[in-house]
Order: C-alpha cells, then structure tokens, then sequence
C-alpha cells in the first residue's frame, strides 16, 4: 500500500490537501483541507493506534496482542500522545505568529487571514 505524505519531499514543508473526490458518484471538492493528526502520525505509530482502539483502549490486552510487557505498551502509548501535541502545539504556534505579526503590522488583515486558511484556522 502507497504511504500518506504529509510532508513536502522537496522543502519538508507541511502539504495540505486540495482536492476530494466521490468514488461513487464522480463528485470533486476542491479547496484547502487540512490533514488530521492522527494522518500525519508515521505508519507504524498509527497501526498501533488502530490496533488499541480495536482492542477498545485496553492496555493489557495490546500488551498480549503485542506479547510486550504492559509498561512497553504504556510507554509507546505516552510516545504517540507526545507526538500528537507537538503536531497540534505546532499548529497553535504558528496560528498566534500570524496573530502576532497582525497586530504589528506586518501583516494585512488579508494576508493573516490567509495565513491562518493555510494552517487551518
């Protein structure tokens, strides 16, 4: 199966999602979408998020499903939630840059606006 690419191959800068399309009825959205979290986590990260779910959030039936120990299958659980705020502590931080640079003037009331479209407002 192809991976999702969150990420520019050329620049590392953050893709965001342009179009969407109906498999059945040929439907297309087209527009800046961003991309979920839990999307943006690496393969294996969200194979094991998947996997936790399905096994209804029980950390001692990932730890036999895994055959790790418990605190293992804690510690991965801790890694991924990490991840997962430092993706959305990301989109905080530039969502009051642009603020910040709008309220000193160095940018436009439409340029930040945007800005903030692009990070997801």
């Amino acid at each position: 199966m192809a991976r999702f690419v969150v990420r520019c191959p050329s620049c590392d800068g953050e893709l965001r999602a342009t179009r969407l399309g109906c498999q059945a009825c040929g439907t297309n959205l087209d527009g800046q979408f961003e991309i979920p979290a839990l999307l943006q986590l690496s393969p294996d990260d969200l194979a094991f998020v998947t996997a936790f779910v399905r096994s209804s959030g029980s950390l001692k039936a990932m730890s036999q499903l895994l055959q790790i120990s418990y605190p293992t299958v804690r510690n991965r659980l801790d890694e991924i939630i990490g991840k997962l705020e430092a993706l959305e502590q990301g989109v905080q931080k530039r969502r009051h840059e642009i603020l910040d640079a709008l309220e000193n003037g160095r940018l436009s009331a439409k340029e930040a606006e945007e800005a903030l479209r692009k990070v997801g407002l």
